[in-house]
């Protein structure tokens, strides 16, 4: 090993501890995969104690005693997501006749323009009835697997706004908790990066609620101009999908030209698709530069780049989890480099 130049020992080096990094990492996202129902509830609840923390703390110094301040902000947080979801749904299923009539004059229109009228409905729900009748056995066993899904993901919920409540409650004790377990000498160091991270996925958590609210208002008030019903709805839609970064926004914009497609028309359709785009063009030109780069020091092509490596890790899921623990990673970085540098 002598023989090998400087340069070489250095690379070296530098690829022993990529790999060892790497290798890690796997193991990590493995174990995670593998334990992923109570990996998951525990990160949503520490998402969720990042955007609930101010409500609480503010409680707290109002004089409310801890246990109920967090029972008081876990209740408040059923109530607006349980009434933004009643209000989406109620919206959707509204107008969702509508909007499966609309899809049907417009693939209808399609067929004729490319020369095949000839296919009618009759006979595309004929086809699709042979298809049920063969494939009923796979339909069936998808749909049990769904229910399975479905109740997973409510226990994960549950177990998640739990520990929102614990997690807000017993904070006040984390610091002291993390210091007692502490490997000698490292106790003050484990707390700077502990408290950068949680900085960071707070700082994601504030500037995305102010992103969501600015872009639902602004889209909610160029639908009730527009007369598209169940406005506030789909509203309510944009708030909740601002939190997954671009595909939120895409999918609630999409679902608010569909409702105005179904309701109002092709004209209306396309100025909704208007205010959509001009909403996204000020988030992503403005309001994202602005909120973001004093919430999360983080470029965009790194945030678009940690959607694609949460989606391809989890899915929807990890898109969700992706730029809030980069942030967190970003921010032991940040305290890292700080410390050494000043040494």
């Amino acid at each position: 090993m002598s023989l090998l130049p400087e340069s070489v020992r250095r690379f070296a080096a530098w690829c022993a501890v990529l790999l060892l990094a790497s290798g890690v990492g796997w193991v990590g996202i493995r174990l995670c995969s593998e334990f992923r129902t109570a990996v998951t509830p525990v990160l949503l609840a520490l998402l969720g104690t990042a955007l609930l923390g101010p409500l609480y703390r503010r409680l707290v110094r109002a004089g409310v005693q801890r246990s109920l301040a967090a029972g008081l902000t876990c209740v408040a947080v059923v109530a607006v997501v349980g009434g933004a979801v009643y209000i989406v749904v109620a919206a959707l299923v509204e107008t969702g006749d509508e909007i499966v009539a609309s899809l049907k004059d417009a693939a209808k229109s399609v067929a004729e323009h490319f020369g095949a009228a000839g296919t009618s409905l009759g006979d595309l729900a004929g086809s699709a009835r042979e298809l049920l009748g063969k494939f009923g056995g796979t339909a069936a066993s998808n749909v049990i697997s769904g229910v399975s899904v479905v109740g997973e993901s409510i226990a994960m919920a549950v177990l998640a706004l739990l520990l929102v409540f614990f997690f807000l409650r017993d904070s006040h004790l984390f610091v002291g908790t993390l210091r007692a377990v502490a490997p000698g000498g490292t106790a003050d160091i484990l707390e700077a990066m502990a408290r950068r991270a949680f900085e960071g996925i707070e700082g994601f958590m504030r500037g995305t609620t102010v992103i969501a609210l600015i872009d639902a208002t602004c889209i909610t008030i160029g639908l009730l101009i527009l007369r598209v019903p169940g406005a506030v709805g789909l509203g309510a839609l944009v708030f909740v999908g601002a939190y997954i970064p671009y595909l939120g926004a895409f999918l609630s914009g999409a679902v608010a030209v569909l409702v105005a497609l179904a309701d109002r028309g092709f004209v209306i359709a396309l100025w909704t698709l208007g205010v959509v785009l001009a909403v996204q063009v000020l988030e992503g030109h403005v309001l994202q530069p602005m909120i973001q780069s004093r919430t999360v020091q983080m470029h965009p092509a790194v945030v678009m780049l940690a959607i694609t490596a949460g989606a391809s890790v989890a899915g929807i899921l990890g898109m969700l989890l992706a730029v809030p623990l980069t942030a967190a990673a970003f921010g032991v970085v940040h305290e890292l480099h700080a410390r050494y540098a000043a040494a």
